[in-house]
């Protein structure tokens, strides 16, 4: 992976509390909003994830591939990754 494994690490295990936390708000019977916004809270922590890995393919991955029809085989996987993300 091309991205900073440390800090990608540190996020997600970021998020891995912030569910454990929403699993206890759900366990408590806490508030309807609040434990939709600690999900919206996740969701964007889990998107800028997302972001900084696919951000590192395309300067690592898909610029360091040798041949033309590498560097066509790196964006296409790029361009279904995003169409998953953006539907």
């Amino acid at each position: 992976m091309m991205a900073d494994s440390k800090h990608i690490s540190r996020m997600l295990k970021t998020a891995r509390g912030q569910l454990d936390g929403i699993l206890k708000m759900v366990e408590d019977d806490r508030y309807c909003l609040d434990i939709s916004q600690q999900v919206m809270a996740t969701e964007a922590l889990l998107n800028r994830v997302n972001r900084e890995i696919l951000a590192a393919h395309l300067r690592g991955c898909v610029q360091e591939a040798v041949t033309a029809a590498d560097r066509e085989k790196k964006t296409e996987e790029l361009v279904a990754a995003l169409d998953k993300i953006l539907k």
